[in-house]
Formats: structure tokens, sequence, C-alpha cells
């Protein structure tokens, strides 16, 4: 009796959990549907990456040392290193490097991983080509420099709606001097280490019985 009270209880618990997770999708659902469609006039109009967006790959052959950690920690093992050894030196020697956007699914790795920080992430995502082989950029085309769509003075730059104020739900409302919404990840540390200093500062406090006796007095 008392096992099959706990499967009941058990299918009592699944069945509101379920019932939960169904509310909240439906809350999702009815949210977007009271919202405006909003429609960017591509390519007059286009919208800013995030700060942490990762599009075409950035790469500067002087830093590179053909150590290949970037082959390593991909996960399709998709850059072609191609480097001799000089025998006078003893050191590599690079010669090309390649990276395929074809197959590259953009996770990162060899930009997190490389120890010179000869590849970094831009913002670049226009890379439609009519041609597959097209897509295959050596270390000249890796080495452009980093694209921006506010670079272009005929292209009018969107926020995306994750940076736009509270209760802006198009980005054509929005002036372009007004502040974004969310923080940079510079002034969240900041915010951070300011939080953490002044809770050191009272817990030095707390632990001084002198501070504590001086203030009594």
């Amino acid at each position: 009796m008392l096992g099959f009270l706990e499967k009941v209880a058990d299918y009592t618990k699944e069945a509101a959990s379920a019932a939960k997770y169904l509310v909240d999708g439906l809350g999702v659902t009815f949210d977007h549907m009271r919202r405006r469609p909003v429609t960017v006039q591509y390519p007059y109009e286009k919208l800013i990456p995030s700060e942490r967006y990762r599009g075409r790959i950035h790469y500067e052959f002087d830093k590179c040392i053909a150590c290949e950690v970037c082959v390593r920690v991909c996960p399709i093992n998709l850059p072609v290193v191609d480097w001799v050894m000089n025998k006078e030196t003893k050191k590599k020697e690079l010669r090309n490097y390649s990276i395929d956007f074809g197959a590259c699914i953009f996770c990162g790795n060899c930009v997190e991983y490389c120890p010179t920080n000869c590849l970094s992430m831009t913002e670049e995502y226009e890379l439609a080509s009519f041609d597959r082989h097209s897509l295959n950029y050596d270390n000249v085309a890796l080495g452009r420099l980093p694209t921006s769509v506010t670079s272009d003075p005929s292209v009018r730059p969107l926020r995306e709606l994750a940076y736009l104020p509270e209760g802006v739900m198009d980005p054509h409302e929005l002036t372009a001097n007004q502040a974004r919404a969310g923080k940079l990840p510079n002034q969240v540390i900041k915010e951070l280490q300011a939080q953490k200093s002044n809770e050191e500062s009272n817990n030095s406090t707390d632990m001084d019985p002198n501070k504590s006796n001086s203030t009594n007095s």
C-alpha cells in the first residue's frame, strides 16, 4: 500500500511540474503574440551584433607560431596550418594558414585556446557566397580588418531586442544617441568589484572590536 501511495505522489509531482512548464511556455507565446512585428530593411538596415558575437575569424599572421593548438581543439580539425622546419634555427616557419567557413561551426575554441592571441572573433556575418570553395579563407583573407555594421554610412544600424530599453519593442523607435538598456561586461565587473570591496570592509569592521567600541563610546 505504501509503495502505491509513493507512486501516486510521484505521478502527481510530475503532472504538476509538466503543467507548470506548459503554462510557462504558453506565457512566452502569448507575450510574443501581443508584440508588433519588427521588419529590418536589409541591407539598408542591419542589427548590431552583441558584444560576444562569434562572426568571421580574424587572423594575424605575424603572431602565429604554428603550434597547431587550434587544430587540436577544433571539433572537426578544420584549420589548415602549413609550416616547414627551419634546420638552422630549429623553429617552425609558417607558410600558409586557412579556415573553411563552409564547414566551420563558429564554436570559438580556436580563439579561446590560441596561446599568442592571433585569432579573434569579429562581428562580420555576411559570408554568403555562390561558390563553396570561396568560403575557404587563407591567411590573407583572414587578415582583413574586422568589419562593422556601423562602418558603412549608407546603412542604418539597429539594436537587437535584447538591448532595447524596457517597454520599447521596435528598434526604429530608439534614437541613435540613446543609451542602451544592458550593461557592458566591464561595467558589470566594476560593479561586482565595488560590491565585493564594500562587503570586505563591512566584514573587517564587524571583526574589529576596537572600531565597534569606539563607535559605541
